[in-house]
């Protein structure tokens, strides 16, 4: 797959079954993470790589973090489900540095160019996945879990596996709607 094939087909892949990636796929998908826009080389990133019994207790840790929290009933009976849609999730944290040339915001979005490059590689590997955030990503008690800084923020969980459905997604946006010229 060249480069252009997968910016324009890349697509999110919400049914994962196995196999996830090996360790050869595994590695070139830790290599685009690194190679993404980072102003003053100060790599403001974290990934922590759940897979097989791991994702157990990361349920684990959703369960008792949406109990602490006091989360609707429904977040509750989820939580020890959700790490179990896929055979890998990454989690993708921005590591905030102070700096004086680069802002909080640009290590985050730094952060969030590297679960796209990460998607990006597994995609032109033959594999599918999908970027989640949602509750358990702004959850104080995650963070507090996974040994995170208060100013630390979890940029996604980035579920990757093999799709179970071959569905290539037609696009659903015009260019002409997005862009203008000044």
């Amino acid at each position: 797959m060249d480069a252009i094939e997968l910016l324009l087909t890349r697509q999110s892949d919400s049914k994962l079954t196995t196999p996830g990636p090996n360790l050869e796929q595994l590695d070139i998908i830790k290599q685009a993470a690194l190679r993404v826009p980072d102003h003053g080389c100060i790599a403001p990133w974290q990934f922590i790589v759940v897979e097989a019994e791991a994702r157990e207790t990361l349920g684990d840790i959703y369960y008792q973090s949406a109990i602490a929290e006091q989360q609707e009933e429904k977040v509750i009976n989820r939580a020890k489900e959700l790490p179990l849609r896929a055979p890998m999730i990454i989690i993708a944290i921005a590591k905030y540095q102070a700096h004086p040339k680069v802002p909080r915001i640009e290590q985050v979005q730094s952060a969030g160019c590297s679960v796209l490059a990460m998607q990006q590689a597994a995609f032109a590997q033959g594999l599918g996945g999908v970027w989640r955030t949602g509750y358990f990503a702004q959850s104080p008690a995650v963070k507090n879990a996974l040994s995170l800084n208060e100013q630390d923020e979890i940029v996604g969980y980035l579920y990757l596996g093999t799709p179970v459905v071959d569905c290539k997604k037609s696009a659903k946006h015009k260019a002409e709607h997005y862009f203008s010229n000044l």
